[in-house]
């Protein structure tokens, strides 16, 4: 749903690639949600500019507009609403608020391949959206990523940023000091073969999704998100959240769900609780974001799994629910 598509190396490139387009860098603060993988967070670092933590909702893990909008300085340049697990943010309350204050969005939709917020599919509501092609990912180069845009001006500067900031009319004539992000041929040919069954594999997803659904909806201790308030989501992982009455919590289930030969994932951890982080800048509390990334695990989820794996997932989560 939008006019242009830049390739680039992966998901990562593609969040810094935007970030250094749009004149982002030392000085300037872009605001991101606390609960997100930390390559959003890092691409910011990457880019010399200052993230700025927010809450997410505390319904949903989305971030939380309001937050935003309180976090918002004299030296905001930028939002990076993240559509978390595949499902999309509110991009309305979000996109008001980035127009009134004169901010840039950038959408990440790395993890939410075909998900839908007003009507159009995410990453293309901000001014860059950026995705990412890893082997995890609904659709894979292997590794890979893009920037999407509406707007001629953005794309041309990112095709060439992403190619060593060259002149596109004078051969190995340097304009800009850019970056090697150029995704290679063979696994843009990967990725080409793979979009053509994107609708073939999040159905499929889908159709898992609602398998783990209708079994899981029966067991106590254990809260699922079946949908997004905010738009179609798509499933690009299974989240499950164990509630506080489940009494030996979310790690030693994650050992439990191991010990069953069972590759279940935590959630991502809240970006301001690991040390490495420890100096961020944050906007208030951050508890939902607390709530959610420490609760939080991944079920299997992928086109190919077989149904009887479900089955097996479910059972042995059912017992661990008995036995608690």
């Amino acid at each position: 749903g939008v006019r242009h598509a830049v390739s680039v190396s992966n998901g990562t490139c593609a969040i810094h690639l935007a970030l250094k387009v749009l004149d982002i860098g030392p000085g300037d603060e872009v605001i991101v949600p606390a609960f997100t993988f930390p390559a959003t967070v890092n691409a910011v670092y990457h880019s010399g500019a200052t993230p700025v933590l927010v809450d997410c909702l505390p319904d949903h893990w989305s971030m939380d507009p309001a937050e935003a909008v309180k976090a918002i300085s004299p030296a905001t340049k930028a939002v990076i609403p993240v559509h978390l697990y595949g499902h999309p943010c509110d991009m309305a309350s979000i996109m008001e608020v980035a127009r009134r204050h004169k901010i840039f969005v950038i959408e990440d939709a790395a993890e939410a391949h075909g998900a839908e917020c007003l009507g159009r599919k995410v990453g293309g509501l901000g001014d860059i959206g950026c995705f990412s092609f890893y082997g995890n990912k609904v659709i894979t180069t292997g590794e890979g990523g893009m920037c999407v845009t509406d707007d001629e001006r953005l794309n041309d500067r990112l095709r060439k940023m992403r190619d060593h900031g060259m002149s596109k009319v004078r051969r190995y004539w340097q304009e800009e000091i850019g970056f090697n992000y150029r995704l290679t041929n063979l696994n843009a040919a990967l990725g080409v073969a793979q979009l053509e069954q994107i609708e073939e594999f999040l159905a499929r997803r889908a159709e898992l999704a609602r398998m783990y659904e209708n079994a899981l909806n029966n067991i106590s201790g254990f809260r699922i998100y079946t949908d997004s308030p905010f738009g179609k989501k798509i499933d690009w992982l299974f989240c499950l959240f164990v509630e506080e009455i489940f009494p030996f919590g979310r790690d030693l289930l994650l050992q439990q769900l191991n010990e069953y030969k069972i590759d279940a994932r935590p959630t991502f951890y809240p970006i301001h609780l690991m040390p490495l982080y420890k100096s961020i800048k944050k906007a208030r509390s951050l508890d939902n974001a607390e709530r959610f990334g420490l609760t939080g695990i991944n079920l299997p989820i992928y086109p190919s799994l077989p149904e009887e794996d479900i089955q097996y997932i479910v059972e042995v989560l059912r017992d661990c629910s008995f036995r608690s």
